[in-house]
């Protein structure tokens, strides 16, 4: 693992793990909510990060900038996929480009994933809107990539309703967890389901 430095007009750092052979996608990973905690070291993206580079697929974890109430932070995820675009001579000619969030983070991948086009997104407990204009639904309306959403059944902290139901409405893969909002013990299970997601789109292609 590296740590990198972001271009951009915030302080966005984040650690790259890479696979042992040569890699064959990237998955940029949108951490929870800064303000609870959240960071690039999330048990549940370090847990998607190693089931990635066992499948050969790079996953840059970073740490969000100053707070911004989600519009900041929103720009550091498009930040980190151009990186990943750059780093890795991304788009039609490089490696495939995936993203990925829980819960706070999940709704950015949505709304960045409008913007900066990646090759498939997946999403980890997504509210379904952060603020007025931060409508991560309207978000996913927009997507044309292919779409994962994995959800936990008992989870009460997030409004992910909107969003599983438009995703089963447009065709996109949806995975019920049983847990909470934290998905306690289940950490293998969404790294299974999202690498595997990931294995399934990003590699095809690669």
């Amino acid at each position: 693992m590296s740590d990198v430095l972001i271009p951009g007009g915030r302080d966005v750092r984040g650690t790259l793990e890479e696979p042992t052979d040569e890699p064959r996608a990237i998955v940029v990973a949108c951490p929870p909510h800064p303000q609870q905690g959240g960071s690039r070291s999330d048990e549940r993206l370090r847990a998607v990060s190693g089931a990635l580079s066992e499948v050969g697929i790079v996953c840059l974890r970073f740490d969000y900038g100053s707070w911004d109430e989600g519009y900041g932070e929103r720009e550091d995820v498009r930040n980190a996929v151009r990186w990943a675009r750059e780093e890795y001579n991304g788009g039609d000619d490089g490696l495939p480009v995936g993203l990925f969030g829980y819960s706070f983070g999940a709704s950015l991948a949505l709304l960045a994933a409008a913007d900066t086009d990646p090759d498939a997104v997946a999403v980890l407990a997504p509210t379904a809107r952060l603020a007025a204009d931060l409508d991560a639904l309207a978000a996913l309306e927009s997507l044309e990539a292919p779409v994962h959403v994995c959800y936990g059944e008992r989870d009460a902290t997030v409004d992910w309703e909107p969003i599983v139901e438009r995703a089963r409405e447009r065709g996109d893969a949806v995975t019920a967890l049983s847990g909470d909002h934290f998905f306690g013990g289940e950490h293998d299970e969404i790294a299974g389901a999202v690498g595997g997601f990931f294995e399934r789109t990003l590699l095809e292609s690669a």
